[in-house]
């Protein structure tokens, strides 16, 4: 139901629970079958290659659909996408048990990114249109807590239920998560959008006011590329059994940090927040290159949590900041559009870099792009700061 959404600042209303509650459900779902689908394609018979497809199609396809969710999100409105999205998610979640071949599996694959880009850009304007506007930076800090947690507890669970069961179990417990996540949602109140705000923007698949923020977020996320596709190759040359543990205590280092930079942000701007994470960021990468034992590694997981919190949320922030109501499901497409490539393109890139120069030396390498945001940041990013400043949003 799209109804006009009061505007005041209580951020903890009725509206803004639900889609946290939404947003927990569907990406814990989605976290499970991080780890544990390319171990259903290796058992398929998939090849190294063949298992990096799983994952490249997923990627295409999610980074296709945002711009084309952002703008139907603006012109048809929330709820329509949100839901077309979250069936396209169940759907394709359900189907990895139905056809148990691998050249199905990447088809449905490429499918599930189609379902998870809609859902996922719709359930952030969703919950950007229920923040208030001088509390945006800790409203989206919150926010953001939800996807940290299924990311610190969610891949564990799921190759726990593939170790005790079987991927059948993994599948329907996934599903089924997706669907509560989709029952919730009916409580849902959407933001209505008025003819009159739709006349106002031009129609486009990218809102322009969020280039800037988006591009310097996909040098950042490059850095996360090299993590999710190279770290356990990389503590396994060094020896180090259980890496998964990085991932937890770097999504522990999330939880802790977004909300207290949300704040920051909201209070004292986004120099405070954006500058000491790019500096987390880059050290974060160093000690990485240099890690030889758990610890360092687990230090280095620490630092970039606190590094990635700061300037993923503050940049989020940025692009959102100043937009029009008509225009933040653009906005959000824009900015993850350029989170996704700056993943996707950072594990090819950086593969490549790894097999001339070694994985320590292509985590130093991956500092590097760091380095470059922060250098954006003060030629592009600053400008777009005194812009909102200017807006006093």
């Amino acid at each position: 139901m799209e109804k006009d959404i009061q505007k005041d600042k209580v951020l903890w209303t009725k509206n803004f629970v639900i889609i946290n509650i939404i947003n927990l459900l569907i990406f814990f779902g989605f976290q499970m079958l991080l780890p544990t689908l390319p171990i259903y394609a290796k058992k398929l018979g998939g090849t190294n290659s063949v298992i990096g497809l799983v994952t490249g199609a997923f990627v295409v396809s999610s980074v296709i659909i945002r711009p084309i969710s952002g703008l139907l999100l603006d012109k048809l409105g929330r709820q329509k996408v949100f839901l077309v999205g979250l069936f396209i998610f169940i759907v394709s979640v359900f189907s990895y048990s139905l056809v148990p071949f691998i050249s199905a599996i990447i088809m449905i694959r490429f499918i599930h990114g189609f379902g998870w880009g809609a859902v996922s850009t719709a359930s952030n304007t969703i919950a950007s249109d229920n923040i208030p506007k001088d509390r945006f930076g800790e409203g989206m800090g919150y926010f953001s807590l939800t996807s940290s947690l299924a990311m610190a507890v969610a891949p564990t669970i799921g190759l726990f239920v593939i170790s005790k069961y079987n991927f059948q179990i993994l599948f329907l417990v996934s599903t089924l998560l997706a669907v509560l996540g989709g029952i919730v949602a009916f409580k849902l109140e959407y933001k209505k959008i008025e003819n009159k705000e739709q006349t106002k923007t031009k129609a486009s698949l990218y809102e322009k006011v969020s280039i800037n923020p988006s591009i310097i977020v996909f040098f950042i996320t490059i850095t996360y590329g090299a993590l999710t596709s190279f770290l356990p190759l990389y503590a396994s040359q060094k020896g180090i059994e259980n890496i998964g543990v990085f991932f937890t205590v770097y999504a522990i280092s999330l939880f802790i940090s977004r909300p207290i930079f949300g704040k920051i942000i909201d209070k004292l701007g986004f120099d405070y927040a954006i500058i000491p994470g790019f500096i987390c960021v880059i050290i974060s990468m160093a000690l990485l290159s240099e890690a030889s034992n758990i610890s360092m590694f687990l230090i280095s997981a620490f630092i970039y949590g606190i590094g990635f919190g700061a300037t993923q949320s503050s940049l989020q922030t940025m692009a959102m900041t100043g937009v029009a109501p008509s225009r933040l499901g653009a906005a959000n497409a824009t900015f993850f559009t350029a989170f996704d490539c700056g993943v996707g393109l950072g594990a090819v890139i950086l593969g490549v870099v790894s097999a001339n120069v070694g994985y320590a030396q292509m985590y130093l390498w991956a500092s590097g792009s760091a380095i470059i945001a922060f250098i954006l940041y003060f030629i592009i990013g600053r400008k777009r700061k005194l812009q909102c400043k200017t807006l006093k949003l």
